[in-house]
Order: structure tokens, then sequence, then C-alpha cells
């Protein structure tokens, strides 16, 4: 089996730790893999399943004799070191939104679009989060019959803002608990026992950045501008994992059996569909699993040729590392 020289950008982040564990859980063909990060972190010692590790002060050196490059940093990092990569030699794989609406770099969930990777010139991106999960369940009707409408309000996991999020709603429910004030400072408002309708910063049109990320990532990866989306993305007291609840239009009627069947028949998706107490997925015991799962799929009744479903999928995996992963072990299979 040939086995490939693997480097991670941003190794000490979430999604970095991330993909380390799911390049050891999916037995990707490692050769070497190199960790950077931060000046701050060299030298810092890393206990994984593929062994001790050493974090190396990030260097765009370090890109030589690469196979694959994994970018788990931020936007302005990537756009700015990731070319050195691609130039060396390397296909970066970047989760970051640098380079998503790039004409020239493929965005790529491997279950929708697959053939989009082997058209990449050294640099493909890893979509937002959300989007991701939602395609994956979308696609296998969208395949039956186009959809042509999408309205979808998620509900995201503190998780997706970061560690320091995490710590602060944690933080939160001791001071609520306590009867103590709760400190703000990673959301506008306190998220413990509340919601937030506000990711990332407001657009002219009143949605933000990160509801016109889902618009206009989903028109790329279904390579269909056409259809009509909405999105409202909402802040919840969860730890990891996010949901969707999801409407959708199709040009011709499919029908909740159809739809039902066609889903529990994809690739990667778990449908837990019984109208009963209990027979839905939620984010505590989707995390940390490696499929997309739908529940509540029904007829929407105020429209025609409608259908809802409940999507769930576990952010830092399938929204992140796991999709990143995915998508180099298609260009790997592709090479044998």
């Amino acid at each position: 089996m040939t086995r490939y020289n693997v480097t991670i950008v941003g190794a000490t982040g979430a999604v970095g730790q991330e993909l380390i564990r799911i390049l050891a859980l999916r037995e990707f063909p490692i050769k070497k893999i190199t960790l950077l990060a931060s000046k701050r972190s060299a030298g810092k010692k890393v206990e994984s399943a593929l062994g001790e590790l050493t974090i190396e002060a990030f260097s765009i050196d370090k890109f030589e004799n690469q196979d694959f490059v994994f970018f788990a940093t931020n936007g302005d990092h990537a756009k700015e070191f990731a070319p050195h990569a691609a130039a060396k030699g390397a296909v970066v794989i970047d989760n970051s939104s640098a380079f998503r609406l790039d004409e020239d770099v493929p965005l790529v969930v491997p279950e929708v679009n697959p053939k989009a990777a082997f058209q990449h010139q050294g640099i493909i991106a890893n979509p937002n989060c959300s989007t991701i999960q939602m395609v994956v369940a979308l696609n296998p009707i969208h395949q039956y019959s186009r959809i042509k409408r999408i309205v979808v309000s998620t509900y995201q996991a503190v998780s997706g803002a970061g560690q320091e999020a995490i710590t602060e709603l944690m933080t939160q429910l001791k001071a609520v608990i306590n009867n103590e004030p709760a400190q703000v400072e990673q959301f506008t408002k306190q998220i413990a026992l509340n919601v937030i309708p506000h990711i990332d910063v407001f657009q002219e049109n009143g949605y933000t950045k990160e509801e016109m990320k889902m618009v206009k990532e989903s028109w790329k990866i279904f390579d269909d501008p056409d259809i009509k989306i909405s999105a409202n993305c909402v802040r919840v007291p969860v730890i990891r994992a996010h949901s969707e609840a999801i409407n959708i239009e199709t040009d011709s009627y499919v029908g909740e059996a159809k739809a039902r069947a066609l889903l529990e028949a994809a690739q990667d998706i778990t449908v837990i569909d019984e109208r009963e107490n209990g027979g839905y997925p939620t984010p505590l015991e989707v995390s940390e699993k490696m499929d997309t799962y739908v529940g509540r799929i029904r007829e929407d009744i105020s429209c025609e040729n409608g259908l809802a479903l409940w999507c769930v999928a576990d952010q830092l995996w399938k929204g992140a590392a796991l999709n990143a992963v995915q998508i180099a072990e298609l260009l790997v299979r592709g090479e044998q």
C-alpha cells in the first residue's frame, strides 16, 4: 500500500486535534505525520492513537515533500500560506472559509460531489460545518427530484466557536447554579440556559455571514445557483454536534415513504425516525459519530411537494475533520 506524508497546520486547535483522531480511526495510510503550530507550542508532546507526536513550529519549509497538508487555522493564515504548500506539490485541504467560494478551488463533500475533488489545482476547500451535514442529508432526495427551495434553521453547539466558548458555557452554568452573575465574553449574550439567534457578523441583507455561507456554499456544492435558500443560524447551549430543522420543496412529488427509503439507502446516513418518544437523533448521542443522522421525516403540509426533516451531525467530525480526511481518501483511492 502506498503511504503518504501528511502535515496538519494548526494541530493544537480543536479541529487539528480531531484530524489526528480521525486519521487514526480511519487508518489513513500515513508514512510520516508532521504537526505544526505556533512557536509557543513547539516541542509540546501529544499523546494520540498515532503514538506520541511532537509539535513543531510552523514554517513553510515544512511543506517540502508533503503529499497532503491539512489547514486547521483561520482564513487569513490559510489564504497566505496554503498556496505555498500547494506550490511545493502537496494537496492542501483547507478547513477555513478562505477558498470556499473561489471559482478555481473545488468545495467538496465526498457523498455529494466527489468528482469535484479531482479538479483541484493544489487546494481543496472543506465547506462550513452546517452546510456539510445539510447537503449530505438532502442529496439523496435532490438526486431523485431536484430541490428548488430550502428553508433551514440551525441549532449550533458552542464548540463550533472554539474551546473558549465551551469554557464560557460551563462557567456560566456554574454561576447560574450558585445564583451568581454570569460573565459574557465569547458570545453577545449569556448562552447558558439561553439561545442566541446570531452567528458571525451581520450582512447588509439582514442575514449573518454564517447564514449566507450556507446559501452560497450549497449552491456551489449542488452546482445549482437557482435553488432558493433561506437560513437562520442559532447558537444553543449544547457542547457538541449541530442540529438542523430543514424544510424543502422539490420539483416533483417525493413523499415521506420514498424520502425515508432514499435516506436509508444513502452512504454515511443513519435514519432514526420513529414516531414515538425518543424516536429521533439528538446531539448528545450523535457526538463522536461519523454518520449524518436524520429523523422526523414528514411531508411539509404548507406547500406542494414539500418535505420536512431533522438532521444532526458532529460538527467537529463530519462538519470538519472527518470530511477533510474523506476528501484525502477520495484522492488516495483515485490513485490506486
